[in-house]
């Protein structure tokens, strides 16, 4: 049977014939596809460099692959004023992105999610000053909107009209509603024990949902073999190098909220640690340009769950490799445990006088209910480890009370009620004053 037909995707690490100058991504937005100062793609291994087209992984070492910027021309081009005339979305920072829409009020409103003090969150944990990035306001609740944005747009470029990823639940919504939103058709592997909530709401959108018997890790390696028998763009596979550009959107975004300051730390939930590796290098190129004042990076710290922590366990051992396990967590949104960025996130936590901690499950639970009490904020398990991670850092005496620390929070509560509905108490009382009063005084809606 003839494979159907795919959009051209030479080599990107070809050689050019002499002569020949690699197109940019400011030469392809001439062309009307999105002017940036994207210039290509490099391995993070051998530091080989090649074309601004779809590809995963280095063909000489099979390396990672990253986009590579001219910060000079971004230094020149971008400004404060420049960022606040425009969208309110993450597309007001496109300098710093592989590609740009033409309309960037296109498709779903992404980004420029709240950043809240929580005065009652740090009192309740001796610290100072405590913020929490609340990306559940995203249009799927959950951060995966940024990478998503960014990739979709890519593959658009790339002339892909399939998109699909490969999932823990948050990145599955998303890749369904931007899909939907673009018109472009979808498909999305998810494991089959993941929570219902996730499983609805991503179905609604009308995508091609498929549960896979396996972990995350069986359904990456599934993506992964079809994603060189099929003319789709997986948004995590073959258009990762862009995808992973849209979480340093969180850092430009802190970073202008806090009126261009850096926060002291930064709390960060750790999956693939794509995430994490990412909003350091936000806060980096924000220096870089002259939008932020010279000084050290935020110290980084990296939250795990123990159920699933084989970056945290590296860590903890002092090692320079992470070696994969088998998920076994209530945060199945961390549960990916063969980590592509782990190695680059232990370079960071290191670099940063930062660390990778991983927390009990019923820490993780006892997160939920710390910041949903304190802050108003109900997050996935994804944000009670985050949480549960500042309060083990706090109640260590590891982070000082002079600090500026913010939390990310990366998915709503809603996604995952299961986890915290064995801790929720009814009161039942007939319609009378006197049942209501006998039940007042103990009323308590977490046990």
């Amino acid at each position: 049977m003839r494979k159907p037909d795919r959009p051209e995707r030479p080599s990107p690490f070809a050689p050019r014939a002499e002569g020949s100058r690699q197109m940019t991504a400011i030469d392809q937005g001439e062309a009307g596809t999105g002017e940036t100062a994207a210039t290509a793609l490099r391995c993070k291994e051998c530091e080989r460099v090649g074309e601004l087209t779809a590809a995963y992984v280095c063909e000489y070492c099979f390396g990672p692959l990253e986009v590579v910027y001219d910060m000079e021309r971004i230094a020149r081009a971008v400004s404060r004023e420049r960022i606040a005339a425009g969208p309110p979305s993450l597309w007001r920072y496109r300098d710093f992105l592989p590609c740009a829409p033409a309309d960037p009020h296109a498709g779903l409103p992404t980004g420029l999610t709240p950043l809240v003090r929580a005065p009652r969150l740090a009192e309740a944990l001796g610290l100072g000053e405590v913020w929490v990035k609340n990306d559940t306001a995203n249009p799927t609740h959950s951060f995966k909107d940024r990478v998503v944005s960014v990739a979709l747009e890519k593959a658009k470029q790339l002339g892909y009209e399939v998109v699909a990823c490969a999932s823990t639940g948050n990145l599955a919504n998303s890749v369904a509603a931007h899909a939907s939103a673009h018109g472009l058709e979808s498909y999305v592997f998810v494991p089959a024990d993941l929570e219902e909530q996730k499983i609805v709401a991503t179905a609604v959108y009308g995508t091609t949902l498929l549960a896979v018997g396996g972990t995350y890790d069986d359904v990456n390696r599934l993506c992964m073999e079809l994603a060189s028998e099929r003319p789709w763009a997986f948004v995590n596979v073959n258009v990762r190098p862009y995808y992973a550009e849209g979480s340093k959107t969180l850092a430009f975004e802190v970073a202008e909220q806090l009126g261009w300051r850096q926060p002291d730390r930064c709390i960060v939930p750790i999956a693939s640690g794509s995430l994490y590796t990412k909003i350091h290098r936000g806060f980096r190129e924000l220096r870089e340009t002259g939008l932020l004042d010279d000084g050290p990076a935020p110290v980084m710290e990296g939250s795990q769950a123990a159920g699933c922590g084989p970056v945290a366990a590296a860590y903890a051992d002092g090692l320079d490799f992470v070696a994969p396990v088998k998920p076994d967590t209530v945060a199945k949104s961390l549960a990916i445990g063969n980590p592509a960025d782990g190695v680059f996130a232990l370079d960071v936590a290191r670099e940063t006088g930062g660390s990778i901690t991983a927390v009990t499950e019923e820490e993780i639970v006892d997160g939920i209910e710390l910041l949903a009490r304190t802050t108003g904020i109900f997050t996935e398990t994804a944000g009670g480890v985050t949480t549960a991670v500042l309060a083990r850092l706090a109640r260590e005496g590891r982070i000082d009370p002079s600090e500026r620390v913010v939390v990310f929070i990366t998915g709503d509560g809603l996604k995952t009620l299961d986890a915290v509905a064995g801790r929720v108490r009814r009161h039942p009382i007939e319609p009378t004053v006197a049942s209501f009063e006998a039940a007042v005084g103990e009323a308590r809606l977490i046990a």
